[in-house]
């Protein structure tokens, strides 16, 4: 019992605190968007995470877009149509016409009464984050990368514990409840989806002539019904 109760002051339960200590946000890998000019992006440094939400501002969702889209930007093959010939369309075909679509990123994780940090591996994405559902529902292990940095995430009964890195011995660790796993894994869909509603009305201003098909498709990124379109102003 006295290590649920650890558990539970982690994790900001019965304190009357109402900042929660352990944060899950669904966060995307970005790169710097070096000439990118084919709508209005925000600047990032190369490899950080930008945490998917309804509270971005127009030009951090465009960069979303931007990400997204890049990271299925790849030359058609024989089950594919070409690409068209406008830029725009070019870059955006591989979002529209691939079966199953890749989103570099994943779920972090920060544990603020420790400041240990879990992140998203090479081997992650953030297309599979409702592979966490398998973890809470049915246990064993995930993996989200390999050496040198192999994130994994474990549940041992009714705790689930995330290892920073498994290739080291005395990796940071956060752990947390199965049920409060449940719950942040409940905000992460609400983030999501917040997004969408987001990212369906950046693409009805930016990209009018592609906007149902683009937020279909970052709906199915995610695994989630898609948002209501705008009406074209």
């Amino acid at each position: 019992m006295r290590a649920l109760g650890v558990i539970r002051r982690r994790c900001g339960w019965g304190t009357g605190n109402t900042s929660p200590v352990i944060v899950m946000q669904p966060v995307l890998e970005i790169y710097a968007p070096v000439g990118f000019d084919l709508w209005p992006v925000a600047e990032f440094e190369p490899f950080g995470f930008l945490p998917l939400s309804g509270e971005l501002s127009s030009a951090e969702v465009g960069t979303a877009v931007m990400r997204i889209a890049g990271c299925n930007d790849i030359d058609p093959d024989g089950d594919r149509s070409p690409r068209p010939a406008d830029v725009r369309g070019s870059f955006l075909h591989g979002l529209l016409t691939f079966d199953h679509l890749f989103a570099a990123g994943g779920l972090r994780v920060v544990d603020n009464s420790t400041g240990v940090t879990f992140l998203p591996g090479c081997c992650d994405g953030l297309e599979d984050w409702r592979d966490w559902y398998q973890l809470v529902n049915d246990g064993g292990l995930l993996g989200f990368g390999h050496d040198p940095t192999s994130p994994v995430a474990e549940r041992f009964g009714d705790t689930v514990r995330l290892t920073v890195n498994a290739e080291q011995s005395e990796s940071p660790v956060i752990e947390l409840s199965v049920a409060e796993l449940r719950h942040l894994l409940a905000g992460v869909e609400r983030d999501l989806v917040d997004f969408l509603a987001l990212a369906a009305d950046w693409t009805s201003r930016h990209l009018p002539d592609h906007c149902a098909p683009v937020t279909a498709a970052l709906a199915r990124v995610f695994d989630l019904p898609p948002p209501a379109v705008p009406p074209k102003p």
